[in-house]
């Protein structure tokens, strides 16, 4: 089984090819029960976050054989959260990330530095 910090590394390289913007991993171990690490990405257009929320859930199926908890939100409400129970995925449309502003929330948890997968 995939530990959280793989899975929330191998969720980020998965938005990355996606052209996701914007890509943070925060680490929340220790600071608050609602999860061990937070993947928080950016789309520009309501197809381009429902297709980095649909490549997210497929590969981690695929690769991880993991499938979400719950997902909240549709690509009309600009937010997607995909809940793997220890990783929790939020897809954003930039404005309404500004207008939730997590990092700023959640300021005290480190951010991850993490690998983007080679050029095909």
């Amino acid at each position: 089984m995939t530990n959280a910090l793989e899975l929330a590394g191998e969720v980020a390289r998965v938005a990355d090819r996606k052209q996701a913007d914007d890509i943070v991993i925060l680490d929340l171990r220790g600071i608050s029960s609602v999860a061990d690490f937070f993947v928080i990405c950016s789309g520009t257009s309501k197809p381009h976050l429902r297709a980095i929320r649909d490549e997210v859930k497929e590969q981690v199926r695929a690769s991880h054989d993991r499938v979400p908890r719950s997902v909240d939100g549709k690509a009309d409400s600009q937010w997607t959260i995909l809940d793997y129970g220890d990783v929790m995925v939020h897809v954003f449309h930039p404005e309404r990330r500004e207008f939730f502003s997590l990092e700023a929330l959640w300021s005290d948890a480190p951010r991850v530095q993490w690998q983007a997968s080679p050029a095909a």
